[in-house]
């Protein structure tokens, strides 16, 4: 059967053989409930454990600093809506490029009070560093940034924001999702009050995710019922799918430097095909992720171009897969300042571990051919 070449690894990754066989005995013979007191439930615990250091060990945190959650989106609610209900209302600043599930809990913020603001970008997608000591100055009482942009894998230094962040009584949270695996992430460096995490970006299983606590930080659950997860997640934990993410952290942090160094040179292959056929590639300029590409043709729709590439056996996206509901171009070009034209334009080549010069190679040939022909349909219509 025809297999489409993937190059869509920032919207979900393929689960690595190894994590697989980690979470086959608890498909077929192992089983229990983590809270039981029998022999079920304490093997069941003692593979949580075990998951939740693999984790831990991954971004340089303490075990007991790890909450399991569904997933990225879950674990960034949790720390805005949960820090919030423990304060009084004030200011929550995000960057304007944050992704959906950090702009919109801390939008629902409004109804309780609180006053929200977005810290700009320059024309890259960096943060705009008066802007953003601009919003300090009224003291935020919570901030996040992402540490890596899913479109454009562009990179903040969080560390430095989180710093100014503290030294005004604020919380910082980041949102690693998309940096993990591809880059080193040390929750300890960072500086940082919680640190969001996602399986399936990282050849793990969806449906597994983790929120990197400071201790000293009070969060109120989302979800009442039992206390799992310090009280902060209730619920049966999913231990197939928790195995599965420590197993995959396990392995992204041995491979990290490895895998960037191969992601690296397969883009910047990749993006010397591209500046032969005058695409913009967005954020070159600034420090990225090695895997993400994010270019417009000009003049040529980015949906349409995705749907062709896709009849041509390969696998890319117009934007981010998790907004890819959303007709409007891309909330991060445009708060880069490109204009929304060009923003339509954009398709996201994202490589991951299996991507090879071939595919790389390949995609181009059929970039090539498929430009031709919509300049050439372009062209008749006018």
């Amino acid at each position: 059967m025809f297999a489409p070449v993937y190059l869509d690894y920032n919207a979900t990754t393929p689960l690595d053989p190894a994590v697989r066989e980690a979470m086959l005995p608890w498909f077929r013979d192992r089983f229990g409930n983590a809270s039981s007191r029998h022999e079920y439930g304490r093997a069941a615990r003692k593979a949580i454990d075990e998951a939740r250091g693999q984790v831990a060990a991954a971004v340089n945190a303490h075990p007991t600093e790890v909450i399991f959650t569904s997933g990225g989106s879950e674990a960034n609610n949790l720390f805005l809506k949960g820090a919030a209900a423990t304060m009084r209302p004030g200011l929550v600043v995000v960057s304007a490029i944050e992704h959906p599930c950090v702009r919109e809990p801390a939008r629902q913020l409004l109804k309780s009070g609180w006053r929200l603001e977005e810290i700009r970008v320059d024309g890259a997608g960096r943060i705009n560093p008066q802007a953003f000591e601009g919003l300090l100055a009224e003291k935020p009482r919570l901030v996040s940034v992402m540490l890596a942009n899913n479109e454009t894998g562009v990179i903040q230094n969080v560390a430095a924001l989180a710093a100014g962040v503290r030294a005004r009584g604020g919380w910082m949270h980041c949102d690693a999702v998309q940096a993990l695996g591809k880059m080193k992430v040390d929750f300890r460096a960072l500086g940082v009050h919680g640190l969001t995490l996602s399986s399936h970006k990282i050849y793990g299983p969806i449906g597994a995710g983790a929120l990197i606590v400071d201790k000293r930080v009070e969060l109120a659950p989302l979800v009442a019922g039992g206390g799992q997860e310090r009280n902060l997640r209730s619920g049966t934990e999913n231990v197939m799918a928790i195995v599965g993410f420590g197993k995959a952290c396990e392995l992204a942090a041995a491979q990290v430097e490895e895998r960037a160094l191969h992601l690296a040179g397969l883009r910047q292959r990749l993006e010397a095909g591209l500046r032969q056929m005058d695409a913009r590639i967005f954020s070159v300029d600034a420090l990225r992720l090695p895997n993400t590409s994010f270019f417009a043709i000009p003049g040529v729709d980015g949906d349409t171009l995705v749907g062709k590439l896709d009849r041509a056996g390969f696998a890319v996206a117009s934007g981010s897969a998790c907004s890819s509901a959303n007709p409007e171009p891309s909330h991060t070009l445009l708060a880069m300042g490109v204009e929304s034209s060009l923003a339509r334009a954009a398709v996201r080549v994202s490589l991951g571990s299996a991507s090879t010069q071939q595919d790389v190679d390949g995609f181009l040939t059929a970039l090539g051919e498929n430009l031709a022909s919509l300049r050439t349909l372009t062209a008749m219509t006018v």
